[in-house]
């Protein structure tokens, strides 16, 4: 036997149901779940990118062609230019 509350809340449910579209297309919860797995695995592209970067050495050789040395580009010499 079913108790007023339970019946109420049933009584909002089926004119919901009776409101609903059955022509409009909705993406569901399928839609949302692969939305949220494209968005972590972006965050995660993002993470992985990052720590990447950070290894990155943006030292330079000088022009001259020393091998084995290599100066950082901050402190490396201006060409001379006339």
């Amino acid at each position: 036997m079913m108790s007023a509350t339970s019946t109420l809340a049933l009584t909002h449910f089926v004119t919901l149901a009776d409101s609903f579209d059955k022509d409009k297309v909705t993406p569901g919860v399928l839609g949302f779940i692969v939305f949220a797995v494209i968005g972590g695995a972006v965050w995660l592209l993002m993470k992985s990118m990052n720590k990447h970067m950070r290894k990155v050495d943006f030292e330079e050789t000088p022009e001259d062609g020393q091998a084995g040395t290599t100066v950082p580009a901050a402190a490396a010499p201006k060409p001379k230019t006339s």
